[in-house]
């Protein structure tokens, strides 16, 4: 990509990293400039006037310079700080997630506004709300489809025959749903319930005004996680670092936000 001398756009602090005695290297996501790397000079003074506006996850208005090899933040005023994501143990975890997840599957310079306001909106979401793993697993599902990744629910891979009301079986590596007949007896597919295949498909064809309320038993919800997390894993060719530390923030909470997740009154509701 080529560089201007001088930018001035929103971003968000997706990781951070000491760079000598007061200085931080930043990357970044961009609306229309992609993921960048730039660095913040002097901001771990406290007398720095950019010192709390370039924390993990904030949202600010910067204007970057130029350098030799990276940009270099020469002002930033904080546009949503989303505190709570830096507060609260658990939202910061499921912040880590959702930005690892992205920066996994974005290279840098490479601009997709869509890519960017779904995780300016995710992280809004994240740092307000309680209804925590459906939003994750709503973000995954979006985030998959923006970056070419789209797992197929609709219709079985092995016949392409529409997918029937029945338990059925998922293939990450083909991306998407076997039909039982195709399914029964193939190495490395899971089983997958009807019930969590419906929750899938009506969060991938969904806005997220029409799930920010929808409740779902536990059990469905720890299903339809590790199916996803399963895809995610395969199509990535490791796991995420940031989903073991959520594992092990919600295991030691005694107030897991997952506890919170209502009971569904039926599974028809995803039709």
């Amino acid at each position: 990509m080529a560089r201007t001398r001088t930018i001035r756009t929103e971003t968000i602090v997706l990781r951070h990293q000491v760079f000598g005695e007061a200085d931080r290297l930043l990357t970044m996501l961009t609306p229309n400039h992609g993921k960048l790397r730039a660095i913040a000079k002097g901001v771990l003074k406290p007398s720095s006037r950019k010192t709390g506006h370039l924390d993990l996850y904030m949202r600010v208005d910067v204007l970057l310079a130029t350098g030799r090899n990276l940009y270099v933040v020469t002002q930033a005023q904080t546009i949503d700080a989303y505190r709570q994501l830096r507060e609260d143990l658990v939202r910061s975890s499921y912040a880590s997630c959702s930005v690892e997840l992205l920066d996994s599957f974005t290279p840098d310079g490479e601009s997709n506004i869509d890519l960017y306001w779904l995780l300016e909106k995710t992280l809004s979401r994240i740092n307000a709300s309680d209804n925590l793993p459906i939003i994750m697993r709503h973000y995954e599902l979006h985030l998959l489809e923006m970056v070419g990744f789209r797992p197929e629910l609709e219709f079985c891979l092995g016949n392409n025959e529409p997918i029937q009301p029945e338990d059925q079986y998922f293939d990450a590596i083909a991306g998407g749903v076997l039909c039982p007949s195709c399914g029964s007896g193939k190495r490395n597919v899971w089983p997958v319930s009807m019930d969590v295949l419906k929750l899938m498909r009506f969060l991938q064809r969904n806005a997220y005004s029409s799930i920010q309320n929808l409740s779902v038993r536990s059990k469905i919800a720890a299903e339809l996680e590790k199916i996803q997390l399963h895809y995610i894993t395969v199509q990535l060719e490791r796991q995420l670092k940031s989903v073991d530390f959520l594992d092990r923030v919600r295991s030691l909470s005694n107030n897991s936000v997952d506890n919170t997740i209502r009971v569904v009154q039926t599974a028809n509701q995803f039709e």
